[in-house]
């Protein structure tokens, strides 16, 4: 009976034996690496056994995607980083420079500044320091979107992959992660463009205020040089002809000369505003010679003798008098017709005459003389004809004035300067110690009573 059982056992194993080897079927043990789960399998090189699950394929093919994408990330992350460190380095300078703009912006407020067309990061302001205002707003606002696209870059979500599931957040999509490339470089560009503006708007300026300075050095060189001439001439007076001249010492050596010379006339009316201040005699108030006549005219007033008016050292005198040593307004009319003239004295004529060098022309290229009587053209004083007191308006017309005109001039309610000689500060001259002060004669004179 045993050898029965024996014997059908042997017979059951060789059947089985024979039925897998027909099929090709074996089953082979190898050892397990460690770490690896026992559920897997592997070759007998150790490498696992590739699966042919479409589960299992799937997983495979989503581990081997989401290996790239993150590859692909830290690359771009690191491109982004740098180009952001360098973006935050010209961000920097660019506010230096503004900074240093703001506080010079004073200096050319007002100047024409150059239109630009519009972009993104809106127009240039025309004023210098709006243009820095704006491009520091636009240059926090580009710094705050490039940090917070640094922190976005560095906070990017990881992958977990475990055997029965998948925890992934969606990568950016490569078209938008072109359009930030793309938006980065847009904005760098114009960023550039800005700081390029700025540049050529601070070149304008310097350029404006350069030919301002260059103005303004000019204007004041011409005032300074107007300045100096005035002071050469002693002119500090408020107007022109607001001057006297003083004479105030009876010598051969004091006198005033007026500039301008006469033309040939035929008629003539001279008036002046004078105080003497000597006695007995006014002296020689002017005089006017001429080659071969020094005595062509002139007003005198010599010794004792009454004041005397000479036209071709011809004589009349005068019923004038004015040596009390107060202001005094007269004047003195004379036509070549029948030798006519009239002597007026404050506004009032107090005297007329005639047969005065009558049909003789006054002569033209003489010089007129204050304060002295001339013995030879321009020369040879004599002391004791000198005229000590102070002048003013000494004017001279080539007519006659009629008496309502010289009415005004004597009470200040018109003024006429004379056509042939005005009296005006630059047409007057002093030697010997003459000298000339502001004087206002409508307004300073004083009537003593």
């Amino acid at each position: 009976m045993l050898i029965l059982v024996v014997g059908l056992l042997y017979l059951v194993s060789g059947r089985t034996v024979r039925s897998q080897d027909a099929t090709g079927s074996r089953f082979v043990c190898n050892a397990i690496p460690p770490g690896a789960e026992p559920g897997c399998g592997y070759g007998p090189t150790g490498n696992r056994v590739q699966s042919s699950s479409p589960v299992e394929d799937e997983l495979r093919n989503t581990i081997i995607q989401l290996r790239e994408t993150i590859l692909q990330q830290k690359e771009t992350i690191v491109s982004q980083q740098g180009t952001i460190k360098e973006l935050n380095s010209k961000l920097a300078r660019c506010e230096a420079a503004a900074d240093e703009s703001s506080q010079g912006k004073s200096r050319g407020q007002g100047s024409r500044r150059k239109e630009y067309g519009k972009n993104t990061m809106g127009d240039l302001p025309r004023d210098p320091g709006e243009t820095i205002d704006q491009l520091g707003k636009t240059m926090q606002s580009l710094k705050g979107r490039l940090e917070n696209l640094e922190q976005q870059s560095l906070h990017l979500p990881s992958t977990n992959v475990s055997a029965g599931s998948v925890s992934a957040l969606t990568p950016l999509p490569p078209e938008l992660r072109e359009l930030l490339r793309q938006r980065l470089g847009a904005l760098e560009t114009q960023l550039l463009r800005k700081v390029a503006e700025l540049e050529e708007e601070k070149s304008q300026l310097y350029n404006e205020t350069a030919a301002h300075r260059q103005r303004t050095e000019s204007t004041l060189n011409s005032l300074l040089e107007r300045i100096t001439e005035l002071e050469k001439s002693n002119n500090a007076f408020k107007s022109p002809e607001d001057f006297k001249v003083s004479l105030s010492l009876r010598t051969n050596y004091l006198y005033g000369r007026i500039k301008k010379s006469l033309p040939e006339m035929y008629a003539f009316t001279v008036c002046m505003w004078l105080k003497s201040s000597a006695s007995p005699g006014i002296g020689t108030p002017f005089s006017y010679g001429v080659p071969g006549q020094a005595n062509e005219i002139v007003l005198i007033e010599w010794g004792n003798n009454p004041i005397e008016l000479l036209v071709n050292d011809k004589v009349a005198q005068l019923p004038l008098s004015v040596s009390d040593g107060r202001w005094h307004h007269i004047c003195i009319t004379w036509t070549t017709r029948d030798g006519f003239w009239e002597a007026y004295q404050d506004g009032e004529r107090l005297g007329t005459g005639d047969n005065l060098a009558p049909w003789h022309p006054i002569k033209p290229g003489g010089v007129i003389i204050l304060g002295q009587e001339q013995d030879i053209v321009g020369g040879r004083f004599d002391a004791t004809q000198a005229f000590v007191g102070e002048l003013s308006q000494f004017n001279m017309w080539d007519r006659v004035l009629r008496p309502v005109d010289i009415m005004g001039l004597a009470n200040c309610s018109a003024y006429m300067p004379g056509n042939v000689v005005p009296w005006i500060d630059a047409n007057v001259e002093v030697f010997g110690g003459a000298s000339k002060a502001a004087l206002e004669i409508c307004e300073d004179r004083v009537f003593d009573s």
